[in-house]
């Protein structure tokens, strides 16, 4: 227990004294996390029903999401919609983000906050919004509409990443590289895109995991061929109780911890 009496900040604040913050910190997580613990051990339940913990264990639900015609295609329009919203939303985010911050117009701040709106308003009101457009243009269940709307709520979060990132970027080494002859475009892409690469990185994959998680919008936009798999499974659990959705729920919980873990990664190195 000799850590206890160890430094823990500069100010020379123990660890015995900051006992109390860790534990709540602890208790934070564990009501964060638990929800999730409880859900992957039900995933290898042999029960018809949902249960923990489980009696008898089996692979019986993978098997059945695997087999099931209708959950792997919702699953690849899922991935396709998620590639699809990261490339649009990683563009256009990382483009906005570029511009604003170079911008020489009064309003600029007011123009960013007014780009981060669809993130700020609630999602319903956003999904009924985009409903009763994509109704009058014919996008409802269509690829383009579910990577339009997805982008709505990926982009903001991809110019706040790269906002961050440039933010701490000397903008001085680009305009060096215009003064010697190269074209703006030209300067961004060998001087400036390199040293913010990993925050560009760390925005397409939250943009992915913006698109790929999303229920809300989905049930407005998406259905018939181009059903998403979370409106899939929020679809299962109102209509009847399958532990089938506890093992997709498992595997997309291992996808996103890993990608997060993956930005996660590129964010520390930006900020090295």
């Amino acid at each position: 227990m000799e850590w206890l009496g160890r430094a823990a900040t500069d100010t020379q604040i123990t660890h015995g004294r900051r006992l109390w913050l860790y534990v709540l910190a602890g208790l934070i997580l564990l009501f964060l996390v638990l929800p999730t613990v409880i859900v992957i051990p039900m995933s290898f339940s042999e029960s018809q029903y949902l249960e923990f913990p489980p009696q008898e264990w089996s692979l019986r639900w993978y098997r059945n999401y695997f087999n099931s015609t209708a959950w792997m295609q919702a699953t690849a329009t899922s991935f396709k919609a998620g590639i699809l919203t990261m490339i649009f939303a990683t563009i256009m985010g990382t483009m906005a983000a570029y511009g604003l911050h170079n911008a020489r117009i009064r309003f600029s701040g007011l123009i960013f906050g007014i780009l981060l709106t669809p993130i700020i308003v609630p999602v319903i009101l956003v999904g009924i919004g985009v409903f009763y457009v994509y109704v009058k243009i014919k996008l409802v269940n269509s690829m383009i509409g579910i990577v339009l709307a997805h982008s709505m709520l990926a982009i903001p979060i991809v110019m706040m990443v790269v906002s961050s990132a440039l933010k701490s970027f000397d903008m001085n080494q680009e305009l060096v590289a215009r003064s010697l002859g190269a074209s703006r475009v030209r300067a961004f892409f060998i001087v400036t895109l390199p040293q913010i690469r990993f925050s560009v990185v760390s925005g397409a994959i939250l943009a992915f995991l913006t698109s790929f998680d999303e229920v809300i919008v989905s049930l407005f936009v998406s259905g018939g061929h181009n059903s998403t798999l979370t409106r899939n499974m929020f679809n299962a659990l109102r209509d009847q109780i399958d532990p089938t959705i506890a093992a997709i729920s498992t595997l997309v919980v291992i996808l996103t911890s890993f990608l997060l873990a993956i930005s996660q990664i590129f964010g520390k190195k930006t900020d090295q």
